[in-house]
């Protein structure tokens, strides 16, 4: 989080009290960042309300704060086109859930940004503060290949910086597969070899991450459904979620956990991706 030197806060024309600017503020309070107002919109001019939102901004110490309006063909894609053209690190969004019957038809605009955007996507869905709160990391330990490894560290760093300027506590959570017969490898044949694996895997972790037992949440299950249960028992404000995503694939290219818990936490989601899915979709940005 140190690392954030610019953000980008995409603001609701249709909501004039911003959450997601209240949690750039604060984050942008610790890292001394860049804001970057943004308000997408082609049908009404929001031009004195943004200067109005940076002066304030100035004049609570805020020094490097700027502004536009602007509108591509879309909500995701006009954030992403700023997001390049500015070199945000990081994109604070307010996410409001579509009904039901709209995301059973259409894809989510903000499932497209988590998928399209090439840095790390903040949505924020609570105005409790984070100050004293749980901070929950979601990981899958089972899996050891490069990428993952990466992205577990980039996971794990980003929940202690979320901890620290919150002065919280960071917790971990890592969902295992129940037992499979028609599993290729044995171990994930037997539910007492699956969860050994995976007990082996997290001592290893733990000791990486200087992880401790209480602060360690292993369970058998789907990832989409221990999350935010895990959230809800531990009373979390913000969960940090990763995604490995093939290069190649222009379509889904987040894995889809990500965008079904996105409706199913209460607080706060932080989705980071791998290197690799920055670099193949900084290419279609370009592009």
């Amino acid at each position: 989080m140190q690392a954030v030197r610019s953000i980008l806060v995409v603001l609701d024309p249709d909501h004039a009290h911003s959450r997601a600017l209240t949690r750039a503020k604060l984050i942008a309070g610790v890292t001394g960042a860049r804001l970057h107002l943004l308000m997408c919109d082609k049908k009404q001019d929001h031009g004195a309300l943004l200067s109005l939102l940076a002066s304030q901004l100035h004049d609570d110490g805020y020094d490097n704060v700027s502004h536009e309006q602007t509108w591509h063909e879309t909500l995701h894609e006009s954030i992403v086109d700023v997001q390049q053209q500015e070199g945000c690190e990081l994109v604070i969004k307010e996410h409001r859930p579509d009904n039901p019957l709209k995301k059973a038809l259409l894809t989510p605009s903000d499932w497209k940004l988590l998928r399209q955007c090439p840095c790390a996507v903040l949505m924020v869905k609570s105005e409790r503060p984070w100050t004293g709160g749980v901070v929950l990391a979601a990981v899958d330990v089972g899996n050891h290949d490069e990428a993952h490894r990466l992205l577990h560290a980039s996971i794990i760093d980003h929940g202690y910086a979320i901890a620290g300027l919150a002065k919280g506590n960071l917790h971990v959570i890592s969902a295992h597969p129940s037992p499979m017969l028609s599993a290729a490898d044995p171990v994930y044949q037997n539910k007492d070899s699956i969860e050994q694996h995976y007990r082996d895997a997290c001592s290893a972790f733990q000791a990486e991450f200087d992880i401790s037992d209480e602060r360690l949440h292993i369970a058998e299950g789907p990832a989409d459904v221990l999350i935010p249960y895990t959230e809800k028992t531990c009373d979390a404000v913000v969960t940090v979620i990763g995604t490995v995503a093939r290069t190649g694939i222009s379509g889904a290219l987040i894995g889809n956990t990500a965008e079904v818990v996105l409706d199913s936490l209460v607080g706060d989601v932080l989705v980071l991706k791998s290197e690799e899915a920055m670099a193949h979709l900084m290419e279609l940005a370009r592009g």
